[in-house]
């Protein structure tokens, strides 16, 4: 079956933007008090679960603000998280949680990327595809303001993390992701080349696992967002190997 990156269209009737952010947030790792096992700090971008609500955890504020703090630390708020999340979740620094809240403006398609790794659908589109039988779309509804008369109700896309680069695309300074603090250094592969074996078969759209800002889908997610006619978004096809 042949995969596909999801990006934005970027003609000029697409003129939607979000100034808005998730309310929680696993914070980066200081660099002056690093992973003890890969010595990095920082945060990994890209890495959102907007399903997931932390309000229920003894110290929420301390999800609320983007900021690196000493491994330790970012350790010990990773696993208050790591309960709420589903079996298939991997957890890294700057991995953010639960609703987008901001305000937004312009015109939006029916499916639409702020960047990225952000996918949003308006609702009549996200309950279109499921009723046509697209699987792995979970949507959480946004907290944002518009400023305009007919604002759209969106809703961002979760979905499971799956698939990995086959080693051919990938540059000889490449290193795995730390199985201690998840974080990582690499850059994308100048030419994405996907590993057939590590595919699923039980979704037709995912994250990359490997690049968590690539949202890949399937040839029938595809078909299914041509048929129904809905926009805001193009489609690459990726080679497999």
């Amino acid at each position: 079956m042949k995969l596909y990156r999801i990006t934005e269209d970027n003609s000029p009737r697409y003129t939607g933007n979000l100034n808005a952010g998730h309310r929680w947030g696993l914070p980066g790792v200081e660099w002056s008090h690093p992973c003890p096992a890969c010595r990095l700090g920082g945060a990994v971008g890209g890495l959102p679960y907007p399903c997931m609500d932390l309000a229920s955890l003894p110290e929420p504020e301390k999800f609320h603000e983007a900021e690196q703090v000493p491994y330790e630390e970012y350790a010990r708020l990773r696993e208050l998280v790591r309960p709420l999340l589903p079996w298939w979740a991997v957890l890294r620094p700057g991995a953010s949680f639960g609703p987008v809240e901001g305000s937004g403006l312009g015109y939006f398609g029916q499916l639409f990327m702020q960047n990225p790794w952000t996918l949003f659908a308006r609702r009549e589109a996200l309950e279109r595809l499921q009723a046509a039988g697209v699987r792995g779309l979970q949507g959480a509804p946004i907290k944002v303001r518009f400023r305009t008369k007919h604002a759209p109700e969106l809703l961002e896309l979760q979905m499971e993390l799956r698939g990995q680069f086959h080693p051919a695309c990938l540059p000889p300074d490449h290193k795995p992701s730390c199985p201690t603090c998840g974080g990582h250094q690499n850059h994308l592969p100048k030419r994405i080349l996907l590993d057939a074996s590590s595919l699923p078969e039980h979704v037709d759209v995912f994250r990359l696992r490997d690049w968590s800002g690539c949202i890949i889908a399937n040839e029938r997610f595809v078909e299914t967002v041509k048929r129904l006619e809905l926009d805001g978004v193009v489609f690459e096809e990726m080679e497999v190997r």
